[in-house]
């Protein structure tokens, strides 16, 4: 099993870092543009693996996507971070470039690869990904619901002084602060409703924590989150290499699911060796069918940027 992460700053190393650890594959490279930027963490990670125990062989590599060659999961985390202040919105315009730049020539050397889209503003970027290489929609995959739900769980642990690992919580819609859906209806802990623990006034301000989750990191540390976003990013490679039919909130192609087409979206999905192996439908109730429908009006606004570069 070979995987290639694309992009060597701190969410692609966490994620490559991730991936090494559980050996998730036998060859994993990490590519970045910077000269001899991922040959150096990869010796670093490299030299990790007696203190570690695992092993896999890491290659770094600047720009030389021959080196990338048959991979079998490609993870594009390329673009510029968001910074304080700073909207998904506006990174478009520069990382819509690099991201159709790399999936173009990952595809050159590994055309069979499943593609795993970290970048922001990653709806916008899983669909751009999705348009510019004709891959199958199974092939495509965008990891940010999985981070969301996994903040989601961080804050409702924290209400309910439990475990996260004994809590199931999902966050369906775009990848963005306002886009973002908690369903807080649907988490259980250990299957016992969470309503069941918690006030309205708790709920509300978990789902609203969760939403702005990745800003208040922004503010905290000055640049996006990484060890979440890789972390999530590995989880979703490790759903795919060992084919767990793993349920997950992936943002993905729609169509004609929950009454979208032409997007790509978070919904809950099933993954496994294939990539995208189905779509499940929950049964949203009219207040979340709304938001769904008004985030999925947000991401086609920040979708038609696009044809205006």
């Amino acid at each position: 099993m070979k995987v290639t992460v694309v992009g060597a700053g701190a969410v692609g190393a966490t994620c490559a870092d991730n991936i090494a650890r559980k050996e998730l594959a036998t060859e994993l490279v990490l590519l970045d543009i910077r000269e001899g930027f991922a040959e150096g963490k990869a010796l670093d990670m490299t030299q990790t693996a007696a203190l570690l125990g695992f092993d896999t062989k890491i290659t770094g590599s600047t720009n030389d996507y021959s080196k990338t060659a048959n991979s079998d999961v490609v993870v594009i985390t390329s673009g510029l971070p968001r910074k304080p202040g700073m909207t998904r919105e506006e990174l478009i315009g520069t990382n819509a470039n690099i991201v159709k730049s790399v999936a173009e020539n990952v595809l050159k050397y590994s055309p069979n690869a499943i593609i795993v889209v970290i970048s922001n503003p990653m709806d916008t970027m899983t669909y751009l990904a999705l348009q510019s290489t004709g891959l199958a929609k199974n092939k495509i995959i965008g990891m940010g619901g999985i981070l969301d739900s996994a903040r989601f769980k961080c804050y409702l642990s924290e209400a309910l002084g439990a475990n996260p690992s004994d809590l199931n919580a999902i966050v369906i819609g775009g990848h963005g602060d306002t886009t973002m859906i908690p369903l807080i209806r649907y988490a259980t802990w250990n299957s016992a409703p969470v309503t069941d623990f918690l006030t309205v006034e708790q709920q509300q301000k978990i789902v609203s924590d969760t939403m702005v989750g990745g800003a208040t990191l922004t503010k905290l540390i000055g640049t996006s989150a990484w060890y979440a976003p890789g972390a999530a990013g590995a989880a979703l490679v490790e759903a795919i290499v060992r084919d767990e039919k793993k349920l997950f909130a992936c943002c993905v192609a729609l169509d004609g699911e929950y009454g979208q087409s032409d997007i790509c979206l978070g919904v809950p999905v099933i993954i496994g060796k294939n990539g995208i192996e189905k779509i499940l439908d929950y049964k949203l109730n009219e207040t979340e069918q709304a938001a769904f429908e008004k985030s999925a009006a947000a991401v086609r606004n920040m979708n038609d940027v696009l044809k205006t570069l």
